[in-house]
């Protein structure tokens, strides 16, 4: 088909401009025409890059524009604490209040007026060389109120009262002596520790030898060095020299007659040192404490040196007995299973005493408290004190208590064994009687802690809403609440 548009026609055509202007004429900074390439051309820069937070080094010889960015200013955290620091912090112990009033006319407890009943429910203050003495075997506690006042001062209650009777007895008649082996049970805040620390005051004041395992869990938690006694036969039996002279250190200072006594026995010959045979035991002591090889030979000595013929009488107490009674402890032995408690060697010279398999033949108490508040569950000791309870009830003409074995329990036959004398005493402490929670209350308000007027009714109202005379419910009630 012939087009309508012969070629004579267009060759002809005016060279008129177009009805519409073209392209290039519309757009005249259009962009210009390149030859082809296979390299892209940019014409606009690319958008920045996102900082990855290196920082590059300009080139040498290369000019850079820095911008610094206002940062805020690190916050002057001081110095870091030392090691050790923490740990002396959570365990310091403050025993004076220069802000609490001093309670006029308040006795210090001596060894005359320690078992008076006349001086049931009052308040008596420790005098300062005790307080030393106590603070060497740590006898106070973190969790006791003693930075509330202005000087120490103990409630004389019941049972403290018969403790000094106990204890003056057998200080006084050497035919009285005997082992008395104790432990102490109840409910939290019962003021079981505040027994063992009473009890160690009255025996500083007669002039017995103390030693004391403040806390059963810091030799069984897994902190202090550990090794086995190559002397010792199945089951092996194991040692903490670290321990063992920290214990030796504190021992001449919480018994100052140590330096009175000379050692007595032969100095063997298998000794890492020699020791001079007229050697004192505050002397003995302080050998061991110089050197923690030296600190189990040593403690063997002066304990075998204590157990002599015309030695004063020894009080040996222990805080937390569920922890050394429970399966295992912290260290392994190296079959890698946990050792039991009763093979470090600390705690099994403990329950020798307090099983009766060694005596104190001059005489003594053998005591150990348990806690509510921080304690494992040992079935073997729950039944084993509730049996022996049970006979302390029977001869105190009270109720015995329901005992039940449990048949689907395992129960340690090393804590059976040891809690199996039926000569050991089970004290469980009860509330305070009302008398005893006034006199308490009464030197709380003389120091300042108690703003209310101490009446029957504000006495009675305390005495109930601590569970009957509570200790530590009783102080959470008057004097740590604010209204």
């Amino acid at each position: 088909m012939s087009s309508s548009i012969c070629w004579r026609c267009l060759a002809n055509a005016s060279p008129q401009p177009l009805r519409h202007a073209s392209i290039k004429s519309r757009y005249p900074t259009s962009l210009p025409t390149l030859a082809f390439s296979t390299t892209p051309y940019f014409q606009f820069p690319l958008p920045p890059k996102k900082s990855t937070g290196v920082k590059v080094t300009p080139r040498k010889g290369t000019k850079s524009l820095v911008i610094k960015r206002s940062k805020k200013q690190a916050e002057n955290r001081g110095r870091r604490p030392a090691p050790g620091e923490r740990k002396a912090m959570r365990k310091r112990i403050v025993l004076s209040n220069v802000n609490a009033l001093e309670v006029p006319a308040m006795k210090n407890i001596d060894k005359y007026n320690m078992f008076d009943r006349g001086g049931e429910g009052q308040v008596l203050g420790i005098p300062g060389p005790i307080v030393d003495q106590l603070r060497a075997v740590e006898a106070f506690k973190t969790t006791q109120s003693w930075g509330f006042f202005r000087s120490p001062g103990t409630l004389m209650r019941r049972e403290t009262v018969d403790m000094g009777e106990m204890i003056t007895d057998m200080s006084e008649d050497e035919e009285a002596r005997k082992t008395v082996r104790r432990v102490l049970v109840g409910e939290k805040g019962s003021g079981k520790s505040i027994i063992l620390l009473q009890a160690m005051t009255m025996a500083f004041l007669k002039g017995w030898t103390v030693i004391n395992v403040p806390e059963a869990q810091d030799i069984t938690i897994g902190h202090t060095p550990y090794q086995p006694l190559p002397s010792s036969s199945s089951p092996t039996s194991y040692i903490q020299p670290a321990y063992l002279s920290n214990l030796l250190r504190n021992l001449p200072i919480a018994n100052p007659h140590l330096s009175t006594l000379q050692f007595s026995q032969p100095p063997p010959s298998d000794l890492p040192i020699p020791i001079p045979p007229d050697i004192s035991l505050a002397r003995l002591a302080s050998l061991g404490a110089s050197d923690p090889q030296l600190a189990h030979p040593i403690f063997t000595l002066l304990i075998t040196d204590l157990l002599s013929p015309g030695r004063p009488p020894v009080f040996f107490s222990l805080d937390g007995l569920a922890h050394a009674m429970q399966p295992g402890t912290g260290y392994t032995a190296p079959n890698l299973k946990p050792i039991h408690p009763h093979e470090l060697q600390i705690l099994n010279w403990f329950f020798n005493f307090l099983s009766g398999r060694q005596r104190l033949p001059n005489g003594g108490i053998v005591m150990a408290a348990t806690s509510q508040s921080n304690a494992p569950k040992v079935p073997a000791l729950e039944l084993a004190l509730s049996e022996l309870e049970g006979v302390t009830y029977t001869r105190a003409g009270q109720p015995i208590p329901k005992v039940e074995k449990n048949p689907f329990v395992r129960y340690d036959k090393r804590v059976l064994d040891t809690l199996s004398d039926k000569a050991i005493e089970v004290q469980r402490l009860r509330g305070l009687g009302k008398e005893e929670a006034r006199g308490l209350m009464e030197y709380w308000a003389k120091s300042g802690m108690v703003r209310e007027r101490v009446s029957d009714g504000f006495v009675g109202e305390k005495w109930a809403v601590s569970g009957g005379g509570v200790v530590g419910e009783l102080e959470r009630a008057v004097v740590r609440m604010r209204v």
